[in-house]
């Protein structure tokens, strides 16, 4: 075999190996709402996927609520927690809208609920930090346009909407 041909072919087979090379792992943020039900309404995220630096997969879910629901939140400040739901009450509730992330926007999403989980207490004030202003960050982080000014912020389905309505491309 020539040295010509032997070039050719070690051509062809590198960019073979470039055509068959694993797609890009990505995380998708999903943003929900749950309306009235066992509990008062809420916003959360849900991330599935898997990050492309390490393979690990993602499986995980955010919200912030008060630690106890009780008249003490129309008060004033209360204790407050990021918590995880159960795969019936996600199921139960309405996904608005997906974003596909990259790692380093992953990484964020994940440093702002660690954020939220972490504040000093009382912590939670359903005027000032509830479940829809721990969303409205996360979906600025993602790059989505939001009203930081909204009426909406007792309302997480209605906040999501208007979100959606902000950033026509979410469909």
């Amino acid at each position: 075999m020539t040295r010509g041909l032997r070039l050719i072919l070690l051509s062809l087979l590198m960019l073979c190996a470039g055509l068959t090379a694993p797609a890009r792992a990505e995380v998708v943020v999903s943003f929900y709402s749950h309306d009235f039900g066992d509990r008062f309404p809420h916003a959360f995220i849900v991330l599935k996927g898997k990050v492309d630096a390490t393979g690990e997969v993602i499986d995980a879910n955010y919200g912030f609520t008060a630690t106890s629901v009780s008249p003490a939140i129309l008060f004033g400040s209360v204790k407050g927690k990021v918590e995880s739901s159960e795969p019936d009450y996600i199921a139960k509730s309405d996904r608005q809208f997906d974003v596909t992330v990259d790692d380093a926007t992953y990484a964020r999403v994940m440093a702002k609920v660690a954020e939220w989980r972490d504040r000093e207490q009382p912590s939670y004030s359903l005027n000032k930090r509830n479940c829809v202003h721990f969303v409205m960050e996360l979906a600025e982080i993602v790059g989505l346009k939001v009203n930081r000014k909204s009426k909406l912020f007792k309302k997480p389905k209605s906040f999501l909407i208007e979100v959606k309505e902000l950033n026509p491309g979410l469909g």
